[in-house]
This record gives structure tokens, C-alpha cells and sequence, in this order.
């Protein structure tokens, strides 16, 4: 069993995730690094992207797509000017009417170093590491798995028949449905996954999961057997971050607490410490919200973790306070919101 560290001392964390929902999260977290809350911070990333950049770079070489990788490195990137440099470097997506239109300078870096580096033995993991380095990045990024992934979902209302589950199959594809998702698969079932990304669960203190695109982001990391199991035996205290709407395609008409819901069909023997939710999102639902919470023998913490410009995003600073609370205090404490 880990050995936690005490409340008061620099904490380790993993984030579990993708896109833009982790990228949040994971600038959140770096600004603990700075503030010294965390001194360890580690990236599982979701590798299942087949669409735009990522999606052509991944069917041209057989390699994971690079995207969401590029996103959680960039936003590892320090405050600094180098920091911030490359991280608009890594970010910059080609405009014009060529071939390159669309690409994204960070997914070409980090495909190219796979690709060097190979030749010499090298792994993924070791590529990203060295784009790491050459960032300054105040963490590690790993993939979800060693080998490039599909998402599958059993979808109803989309033909004629509004009760009959049809597959769709592909993350854009999946992303975009007309139709309700009941439930996900991942192809291939039972991926390599990488022995520091087990590592990392293993020894954290913290584990973080979401927000993010909710059925190809965030759930995907409970159906890989070996992530699940890892989340499943670690010490590491598990925090569920609720995305601050539904989100057409994927969570159309879902609550809060449909959210979670959907996340416990999936990881049902999952064990979740807080769920951490932004006021004004919860608005009317909080009494449902409480109820499934309370029913996974979690805790609920609701605080103000959103812009407020009428934008589903996380205020990365609020985002950052809350985080620091959460770790700062024990298991039976309660969390000032």
C-alpha cells in the first residue's frame, strides 16, 4: 500500500483525460506545482482521436494520435517566456490551402520524435519525455495505452426505430451522434498500457478525473483493464471534476448526477473520494447530485469553479484554489465551498 504524505507537504496527482477538458485541469494543477501544493504531477491522456490533424497523422504513420498529448504538454508549459513560447508553438495550427492546411506544429514535433527515436529503441513514453524536456513542462504526459484506440458506442434514437441501439464507431463519430449513448466500448478491449502510467496511479496521492468530453475523454481511462484496475487498488484519493453543461452529441439532456451515473454503469467497483461541481452548474439539481454522490460513499464539493461569461469553462485560477482545498484536507474534513 502507498504511503500517503502528510496534508501539509507537496502532494503527487495524476489526471486522467483529454482535449480541452484536461488541458483546464491540468493548468489548474501546474499552478499548484508552482504555489509547491503538488511536486509531482502526471498526464493519462486519452489516445483515441481519429479526426483532423491527429486523425490524418494517425492513419498515415499507425502511431497514437498526437493531439490531445500536444494539449496536456502545452499546458504543463510554465508562465515563463519560454514557457509561454512554446506553448503557443506547440499549439499553432497551419493556415493556407495546401497539404499542411489543418496540421498542428505539436502533433508534427511529437510524431517525429516517435518516429526518430524508434529507430534507436525508443518508446512513445521516452519521445514524449524528451518533448517534456525540451518544454520545461512542470509534469509528465503519458497515453492511455500503447497502441492507437477506437471508441465504439451503443447508440439508440438514431434510425427508425427510436428504441433499437445501433453501434457507432469512431471518436468524432461518437462525439457528434444524433442519438443517446448508453454505453462505450474500447477496440482493442485490452491495450498495453505503459508501466509509468501504472507507476504514477500506484504512488500518487491524488488521482483526477475530468471534466471533459464525458463518454470519449474521461470514461474511456475506466474501460482499459489495467488503468481500471490500478485506479481501483490505489491508495490514491479519487476526484471526479463534473463538466459545467451537457454537451451536444455526447450528454445531451444529462444532469450532474447523470453524469456520475453514467461513469458508475461504467467502473461500478471504481472507488470516488470528492466530486467536485460548479455552483451555478448544479443550480436546481443539487439534491439529485447529493443523492448519487452520497450513494458511490463519496463527498460533494460545490464550489465557484467557472468563468461566468456564459462560456462552459473552468476560471483556471478558482479551478486551482479548489484543488488546493480539496488536498489540503483529510478524508472526514469538510471542504469549504
Amino acid at each position: 500500500m502507498t504511503h500517503h504524505r502528510p496534508h501539509d507537504r507537496a502532494q503527487a496527482v495524476v489526471a486522467l483525460g483529454g482535449g480541452h477538458g484536461l488541458h483546464a485541469s491540468l493548468t489548474a494543477l501546474r499552478m499548484l506545482v508552482d504555489d509547491l501544493t503538488v511536486d509531482e504531477l502526471t498526464a493519462v491522456v486519452t489516445v483515441a482521436d481519429n479526426g483532423g490533424s491527429s486523425g490524418r497523422l494517425r492513419g498515415e504513420f499507425g502511431v497514437l494520435p498526437p493531439g490531445d498529448l500536444r494539449m496536456a504538454l502545452a499546458a504543463l508549459c510554465g508562465d515563463d517566456e519560454w514557457g509561454d513560447t512554446w506553448a503557443r508553438v506547440l499549439q499553432h495550427r497551419f493556415e493556407g490551402d495546401g497539404e499542411m492546411r489543418g496540421h498542428v506544429v505539436g502533433n508534427l514535433l511529437i510524431v517525429g520524435l516517435w518516429e526518430l527515436l524508434a529507430k534507436d529503441g525508443h518508446s512513445h513514453v521516452d519521445a514524449l519525455d524528451w518533448v517534456g524536456r525540451l518544454l520545461g513542462a512542470k509534469g509528465r504526459v503519458l497515453p492511455m495505452a500503447m497502441t492507437p484506440m477506437d471508441i465504439t458506442a451503443e447508440v439508440r434514437g438514431i434510425g427508425a426505430d427510436p428504441d433499437q441501439l445501433e453501434t457507432v464507431r469512431g471518436q468524432v463519430e461518437v462525439a457528434t451522434t444524433d442519438g443517446v449513448i448508453t454505453t462505450i466500448a474500447l477496440d482493442p478491449p485490452d491495450p498495453e498500457v505503459s508501466a509509468a502510467a501504472l507507476t504514477a496511479i500506484g504512488e500518487a496521492d491524488w488521482a483526477v478525473l475530468g471534466p471533459g468530453s464525458w463518454f470519449t475523454s474521461v470514461i474511456p481511462h475506466l474501460l482499459v483493464p489495467q488503468l481500471r484496475d490500478a485506479l481501483v487498488a490505489t491508495d490514491a484519493r479519487l476526484v471526479v471534476v463534473l463538466n459545467l453543461a451537457e454537451q451536444q452529441g455526447e450528454t445531451g439532456g444529462f444532469g450532474p448526477a447523470d453524469h456520475l451515473a453514467v461513469l458508475a454503469e461504467h467502473a461500478p467497483d471504481l472507488g470516488v473520494h470528492t466530486v467536485l461541481a460548479d455552483r451555478e452548474s448544479v443550480g436546481d439539481d443539487a439534491d439529485d447530485l447529493l443523492s448519487m454522490v452520497e450513494a458511490l460513499g463519496a463527498r460533494l464539493v460545490i464550489e465557484d469553479v467557472a468563468m461566468g461569461d456564459g462560456t462552459p469553462r473552468h476560471d483556471l485560477a478558482r479551478l486551482a484554489a479548489a484543488y488546493a482545498r480539496i488536498m489540503q484536507s483529510t478524508a472526514t474534513d469538510s471542504v469549504p465551498g
